[in-house]
């Protein structure tokens, strides 16, 4: 009881040291290894922001296991735990086991050590898109096994690996009302825009492309109702009322030459390079995540 009381009080004359202004914020919540006990509450955006009240998906269940789990990164808001709970259970409906998850978010959220620049507040997950044999890996397996790609080394088609259990998951994925999108490769959107039906498309609009996504989808949740704290992204493509689906032609630049082979612009200005996640300090956060990292 004595040594926990001490750490607290360290972290806390921390947290308002001068020296606390110049330690990377990925490294005070990399270090945490437990939630806040405060109800659960995102604050700031995806990339810029922590969470209170994070809620652990257990390792294992009836239809989904949680990898890699030395990164601690099996932990979010109530609300992702529920989806990615009710998720796994539609997958075993299509034909799936269930689902393997990788990361969500660490116990209080905030920029991490390695990996994402987003899965700050609880409300990101990304899900294998590897069909599960087994539901009973170890802890070990779980460090070793790896997913498998669904796009082309050419990044221009989905390969064998791809299947109508694909989309057929990520169709069910994309119809819950609390997603706002999903990240998956390029072509795996051409190849959804191109087999889904005429008359089934309004989910296709959530479905994004982002590089670095070919061998699992990432989910990203609406901030949640009452979450006023939550920055709520702005749409990126045609709104739904207008019966965009995001598969228009502007789609095919991510699979052209122009896209793997830019022309250099002569008359182009140097880009300063942008501070990244794992560059922000504590003061680069919402003023909430202070108290979040100091709580019990």
């Amino acid at each position: 009881m004595i040594v926990k009381l001490l750490a607290g009080l360290v972290l806390a004359l921390a947290i308002v040291a001068p020296v606390q202004a110049q330690t990377k914020a990925n490294q005070l919540f990399g270090a945490q290894t437990t939630p806040s006990a405060d109800r659960p509450m995102p604050y700031g955006s995806y990339a810029k922001g922590c969470a209170d009240g994070l809620v652990q998906l257990p390792e294992t269940g009836p239809t989904w296991q949680a990898m890699r789990l030395s990164r601690n990164r099996n932990w979010g808001h109530p609300v992702m735990i529920d989806y990615l709970v009710e998720l796994s259970q539609a997958a075993r409906q299509i034909g799936w086991a269930g689902l393997y998850i990788g990361d969500i978010s660490q116990p209080r959220g905030g920029p991490m050590t390695s990996g994402h620049a987003s899965h700050q507040i609880g409300l990101d997950a990304d899900i294998w898109m590897l069909p599960p044999r087994r539901l009973d890996l170890s802890r070990a397996d779980r460090e070793e096994i790896s997913s498998i790609p669904v796009r082309s080394a050419d990044q221009r088609s989905v390969t064998e690996n791809w299947t109508p259990r694909h989309h057929a998951l990520l169709k069910a994925a994309a119809s819950d009302g609390r997603v706002d999108r999903i990240f998956v490769a390029a072509a795996v959107k051409i190849e959804m825009c191109r087999t889904a039906t005429r008359a089934d498309r309004k989910w296709l609009q959530k479905i994004r492309p982002v590089q670095g996504h070919d061998t699992h989808f990432h989910v990203r949740l609406k901030c949640p109702r009452g979450a006023r704290h939550c920055e709520t992204q702005k749409p990126s493509v045609e709104d739904l009322s207008n019966g965009g689906d995001g598969c228009d032609d502007t789609l095919m630049w991510w699979v052209s030459d122009d896209y793997f082979n830019p022309k250099p612009d002569p008359n182009a200005k140097p880009v300063p390079r942008q501070r990244g996640a794992r560059d922000y300090t504590l003061a680069d956060l919402p003023r909430q995540c202070r108290n979040v990292l100091s709580a019990p």
